[in-house]
């Protein structure tokens, strides 16, 4: 059988819609699906809505991403991330066929004072990253066909990101105070989407191996700040308001984030030759398609 038929769960977000363009531009067919017709509360939706797609690979883009909410909603948010991708990776499963599993640098504690490989212990600070590491986990031992891939700072140029938050603050205020003591990989949804393509498409053409199981990272390449993020974004065009740097403990949430959350995504190219570009190019890319407010 031919890899061809995509699920993309999520429709609507960020990902999903970047998949809808990446996925056909390396020969998938991209079927999205999100609430009402998959819904995590409702198993039997998911049963549904794989028996209608007949997908020969799933990728779950579904998630609680609220990272504050999280801390107040914990139920609602392990629902989403954790008992959503354990009935998603038995449905496929069942069917036989692989399903790519987001998830997130916050499975770490960023205490580590390096990039984080794979096979790091992880060691969430709060419910988001708590309930990203039970999917993970459900996933891996729900499907064997299973890819997790962590990733960090997402951006579009859609949606409810900080590249946006940015662009909209930036218009409005003449000085920005931005968190310049966490740094991370900023990673572009088009580019994170491309390297899942790449992935399906090294399954497709060598077959599941052994070696596809398990935890992947994938991220913009190169690190920053916040407050770096932030300089390059306004550097790039559109408002130029001060970019202060102020420390964690100036801006405090309801959720503890990790300081340094870097993944190393070595063997993201070494497994499926996948490698996303700096994270300078994915904010070129992205900007070109934010649309003037």
């Amino acid at each position: 059988m031919v890899m061809r038929r995509v699920l993309v769960t999520g429709r609507g977000g960020q990902l999903a819609t970047a998949l809808a363009t990446a996925l056909p531009a390396q020969g998938f067919e991209a079927i999205a699906i999100g609430r009402p017709d998959i819904d995590f509360a409702a198993p039997a939706s998911i049963t549904d809505a794989l028996s209608a797609a007949r997908p020969d690979a799933v990728v779950n883009c579904a998630a609680w991403t609220a990272v504050d909410a999280a801390e107040d909603n914990e139920a609602a948010a392990f629902r989403a991330n954790a008992t959503g991708p354990a009935l998603i990776a038995a449905r496929c499963a069942v069917a036989g066929i692989p399903l790519i599993q987001v998830s997130t640098d916050y499975v770490f504690d960023g205490r580590k004072g390096a990039p984080y490989v794979e096979t790091d212990l992880p060691n969430p600070l709060g419910a988001y990253g708590r309930t990203k590491l039970a999917g993970e986990w459900a996933a891996l031992a729900s499907n064997p066909r299973t890819v997790v891939l962590r990733t960090a700072w997402v951006f579009a140029a859609t949606g409810t990101n900080f590249l946006r938050t940015m662009l909209r603050l930036g218009a409005e205020r003449p000085a920005l105070r931005i968190v310049a003591d966490q740094q991370g990989s900023p990673t572009a949804a088009p580019d994170l989407a491309d390297a899942i393509a790449t992935v399906l498409s090294c399954i497709r053409a060598d077959g599941w191996r052994d070696a596809h199981r398990g935890v992947f990272h994938a991220t913009g390449t190169g690190f920053t700040t916040w407050h770096g993020f932030a300089e390059a974004i306004f550097a790039a065009g559109g408002p130029r308001p001060v970019v202060q740097a102020i420390t964690t403990a100036d801006y405090p949430t309801r959720a503890a984030r990790p300081a340094d959350g870097r993944l190393d995504c070595g063997r993201l190219a070494t497994t499926f030759g996948a490698r996303l570009p700096p994270w300078q190019e994915g904010l070129m890319r992205v900007l070109r398609d934010v649309k003037p407010a």
